[in-house]
């Protein structure tokens, strides 16, 4: 009994919830906050009126220091727009065109509803400041675009200096002799065996010691082909023999 109890109060917590969540709250969202606009320019302010489905009425209020709130007029330059977004939601939008230094101020909505009772939202100030004049922002559009201009040469010379200066340079190369070897070297003419010098008979005036000079060593590469072709041109030329006759 006492857990049928309990599940039944824990089903009505939650339907009466619900309830509550699904319930509409009347109400005026606006968000402080402070605009600065130029001479001239143009502005546009909003505020979500939450009004439930009953009955109400919306306007727009503005004050400054020299005034008291008094309710926004429509007019030229100003105009308000009623945008539904939902059926229980609104939004108030304030579209101020050509503004000028008396616009400056601050702007609330307002929400009048059938009971007879108003919300407001947030102030929402605006300061109106000079006008930059067309002249100026042509020279400075200028002024960027000569710049970049002058710019870009500037930074792919750089990028060209950057890339040729980290190439990296090739390794010296180490200079390796080549030795070649032959089984058979080729042929070549004998050359004569390095002369010996001979000794002079001493006299007995001796001429004046003459300074050393240095021993030459001369190598010579004599090929078999050479030696045999030596010898075969150095053999012995035949004897001549020579007799005598005597006659009696």
């Amino acid at each position: 009994m006492y857990n049928y109890l309990l599940s039944a109060m824990t089903c009505f917590g939650i339907i009466y919830t619900g309830l509550c969540l699904e319930q509409c709250h009347k109400g005026v969202f606006a968000r402080r906050d402070t605009f600065y606009v130029p001479v001239g320019g143009s502005l546009s302010l909003s505020c979500v009126v939450q009004h439930c489905g009953d009955t109400w009425t919306g306007t727009w209020v503005w004050t400054n220091s020299s005034e008291s709130p008094n309710a926004v007029k429509e007019t030229v330059r100003w105009r308000m727009i009623n945008v539904t977004v939902s059926g229980n939601e609104t939004k108030l939008v304030l579209k101020i065109e050509g503004v000028q230094k008396l616009d400056e101020g601050a702007f609330r909505c307002s929400a009048t509803w059938g009971e007879g009772f108003t919300d407001m939202g947030h102030w929402m100030y605006i300061n109106v400041t000079a006008a930059v004049p067309l002249q100026r922002q042509v020279l400075h559009r200028v002024l960027v675009c000569a710049g970049a201009c002058l710019c870009l040469p500037i930074i792919l010379g750089l990028a060209r200096c950057l890339s040729s200066k980290a190439k990296p340079q090739p390794l010296p190369r180490k200079h390796i002799p080549c030795t070649a070897s032959y089984r058979n070297p080729p042929q070549s003419a004998p050359q004569p065996p390095p002369r010996r010098p001979q000794k002079r008979n001493t006299s007995s005036h001796k001429a004046p010691l003459r300074p050393q000079q240095n021993t030459e060593v001369v190598y010579a590469d004599i090929s078999q082909a050479a030696l045999r072709g030596e010898g075969a041109t150095r053999q012995p030329a035949p004897s001549t023999v020579y007799s005598s006759v005597k006659f009696s």
